[in-house]
């Protein structure tokens, strides 16, 4: 991946305030994640994610957000990969990362139009939702039910219990 395909978020911000300026209108939809473990359920959430909106971006949590919510044999694959992966998928327009443990100050930079969560989310349990409601931004739950859990595909792999 060219160091190009994975933007920094002061510098996509930048980027989408451009794009909003030539374009009035552009409704940016933002979806996050692990994504340590890319399968199908993943892939759902996304495309669902991207008919949200004209533009999709993608928030990765970085190496040392995954250990911290995952555990210490976490992430699997490293960042620079995960986001190669993740913008590969044709309905994914940008990849960003963040290392805090909730995704408030990357809504609070790219203020996008959607707020796009999986289907392990209700609306009732999403965690930025104050910063949400805040700066006007919809939050939509995409992708449906979950299906599919990488963490408990990873504890299996390793004859634990999930």
């Amino acid at each position: 991946m060219s160091t190009a395909s994975m933007w920094e978020r002061d510098d996509l911000a930048h980027e989408l305030r451009h794009l909003r300026e030539r374009s009035p209108g552009l409704r940016v939809v933002l979806a996050n994640g692990c994504f340590d473990l890319l399968h199908v359920g993943h892939v759902r959430y996304l495309e669902d994610a991207a008919m949200q909106g004209d533009l999709l971006v993608v928030a990765l949590n970085t190496d040392e957000s995954v250990r911290a919510l995952k555990g210490a044999g976490r992430p699997l694959i490293p960042l620079a990969e995960r986001a190669e992966l993740v913008h590969a998928l044709r309905c994914v327009d940008y990849v960003t990362s963040f290392a805090e443990p909730t995704l408030e100050a990357t809504l609070r930079e790219l203020t996008p139009a959607v707020h796009a969560k999986g289907g392990d989310y209700t609306l009732d349990n999403v965690p930025e939702a104050a910063v949400d409601a805040e700066l006007g931004i919809e939050i939509v739950i995409c992708g449906g039910a979950k299906v599919r859990s990488s963490s408990e595909w990873i504890a299996r792999s390793r004859g634990e219990r999930p």
